[in-house]
């Protein structure tokens, strides 16, 4: 493959990325309250004013109802959207992983199998700015809380 080949399908690529961003911005998922949560837990990004609510039911060890609420920029509105799409109806075990994973991969950890990570995968671009990672991991932060809040009741 040439440089110039290489360069359009990367181009292609982040355009794709960018649609399932906005696409989430825009029609969020999951978005909203739950009648009855387990826990709920409510993370802040102060620096950019992102604040995000993530609500969930823990049923027989598996993640049976997830919501969230919140307001800030879009990366964080959408990968709150992403995260709580992903991890709908997943074992409490599964869930902690998809964290682990999601997060290793904002690290920039290269052990992470990001095509496993289906459409997350869309977020990894965000590291090229590195004040943005915040934005991006609010959620999943918030998630891991709120199930620690679930096994703690």
């Amino acid at each position: 493959m040439s440089s110039d080949e290489y360069r359009q399908q990367e181009s292609e690529l982040d355009e794709l990325y960018r649609e399932i961003i906005i696409d989430h911005y825009r029609s969020p998922r999951h978005k909203g309250h739950l009648t009855a949560p387990s826990a709920s837990h409510e993370g802040l990004n102060p620096l950019c004013g992102d604040e995000v609510t993530v609500e969930v039911v823990v049923d027989g060890g598996t993640l049976a109802e997830i919501a969230y609420s919140g307001s800030g920029c879009s990366i964080s509105q959408s990968a709150a959207s992403m995260m709580t799409e992903a991890v709908a109806g997943k074992s409490v075990a599964e869930t902690r992983r998809l964290i682990g994973d999601f997060t290793a991969m904002m690290r920039g950890e290269e052990s992470v199998d990001a095509e496993a990570l289906g459409d997350l995968e869309a977020m990894s671009g965000v590291r090229k700015f590195p004040v943005r990672i915040k934005c991006a991991t609010l959620a999943w932060h918030t998630l891991a809380e709120a199930l620690k809040q679930a096994e703690a009741d």
